[in-house]
């Protein structure tokens, strides 16, 4: 995790990065391995797929939680990927995520 908040242009921003990926929750992990492995990375697809089963369409996995609690999560952390261009996924395991 420090590695990714090294890359970041200044210290206050590399800070807030280590301060919110030590803050995620089991369950924004669990989010974030998800995206991964069954939406290709894509936080929109996940939403639509969320959305999806609270309308009662067809959907690709059940979550163990609340949709709208795991709906919220997934706004939170989509939010701080675009605002900090990164990959939470990378941050959190580069073994495995890495380019």
């Amino acid at each position: 995790m420090a590695a990714v908040a090294a890359q970041s242009s200044n210290s206050a921003g590399a800070h807030e990065v280590d301060a919110f990926l030590e803050a995620l929750t089991d369950e924004d992990k669990m989010l974030i391995r998800l995206r991964e492995e069954l939406y290709e990375g894509r936080w929109d697809a996940m939403l639509a797929d969320l959305n999806d089963r609270l309308r009662g369409k067809p959907y690709i996995f059940r979550l163990a939680s609340r949709i709208q609690d795991d709906m919220a999560r997934v706004e939170k952390l989509s939010r701080f990927e675009r605002e900090k261009g990164l990959n939470l996924a990378v941050a959190l395991w580069p073994d495995e995520y890495g380019k």
